[in-house]
C-alpha cells in the first residue's frame, strides 16, 4: 500500500508541477480534493458492503456519481483547457457543477446497466438496479427500464445546462469533455461491459484505428 500510494502521490504532484511551470497555476489543492472525495466514496461503499446495507436509490446515486470517478476525471480535464487564471478555473467549477454531476450520473447508470449482473455474480455491492428493486419491489426488467428512462431525463437536464453555458467561450472546451464522457459511457456499456470485457470493444477499436473506411478513395 505504501508503494502504491507513493507512486500515486508522485504522479499527481508531477501533474501539478508541470502545470505550475507551464501556466503558473497551482492546481494541486484541486486535484488533492478530487482524489480525496473519490477515496471517501469508496470507503462509503466498503462500509455498506461490510454491514450488508442496501441503500435507497437516492442514497446510492449521491455517492455513486462520485465513486464512478467522473468528477475526478473531469477535474483533471479542467486543467487541460485554455483557461489562464485561477479565477477562471473557480468560475468554471462553480458554473459546471451540475454538468459534472449529470455527466457522472449518466456514466454511473450506463455502467450499472452494462456491468451489474457480472458484478453481483462476483458478490459486489448492490448497484442502482438492485437498490431500486429492493426499494420498490420492481423486477429486474422493470428496474432496468427505469434506469434507462432516468438516463433520458438526465440527458435533458445536461443538454439544458450545456445550452446555458454556450455563451461562455472559455467553458466550451470543458463542457465538451463532460458531454463526451457521457456519450462514451453509453457507447462503452450499451451492449454489456465494454470496458471489462475487451472482446466486446475489439471490433470498435479496430474499426476506429486500423480498418479502412469502405467506399472512400
Amino acid at each position: 500500500m505504501k508503494i502504491c500510494f507513493l507512486g500515486f502521490y508522485n504522479a499527481i504532484n508531477e501533474i501539478a508541477y508541470d502545470n505550475l511551470t507551464n501556466t503558473g497555476l497551482l492546481i494541486f489543492p484541486y486535484l488533492k480534493k478530487a482524489w480525496a472525495d473519490l477515496c471517501k466514496s469508496y470507503l462509503v461503499e466498503a462500509k455498506w458492503y461490510q454491514s450488508g446495507h442496501t441503500p435507497t436509490l437516492e442514497e446510492y446515486l449521491d455517492n455513486a456519481y462520485i465513486s464512478i470517478s467522473a468528477p475526478t476525471i473531469l477535474m483533471h480535464c479542467n486543467f487541460l483547457t485554455s483557461m489562464t487564471s485561477t479565477q477562471q478555473i473557480l468560475k468554471c467549477m462553480e458554473r459546471t457543477h451540475n454538468i459534472v454531476r449529470y455527466s457522472a450520473l449518466i456514466l454511473r447508470l450506463a455502467d450499472d446497466l452494462g456491468t451489474s449482473s457480472d458484478e453481483m455474480a462476483r458478490g459486489d455491492n448492490p448497484k442502482s438496479i438492485q437498490c431500486y428493486m429492493h426499494e420498490s419491489g420492481a423486477t429486474e426488467d422493470e428496474a432496468r427500464s427505469y434506469m434507462k428512462s432516468l438516463i433520458v431525463k438526465i440527458w435533458k437536464k445536461l443538454n439544458k445546462e450545456v445550452a446555458d453555458a454556450a455563451s461562455s467561450q472559455y467553458l466550451q472546451e470543458f463542457v465538451e469533455c463532460a458531454t463526451n464522457l457521457a456519450r462514451m459511457a453509453q457507447f462503452m456499456y450499451g451492449n454489456g461491459d465494454g470496458h471489462g470485457r475487451s472482446d466486446m470493444s475489439k471490433s470498435h477499436i479496430l474499426s476506429l484505428l486500423f480498418n479502412p473506411i469502405q467506399g472512400l478513395h
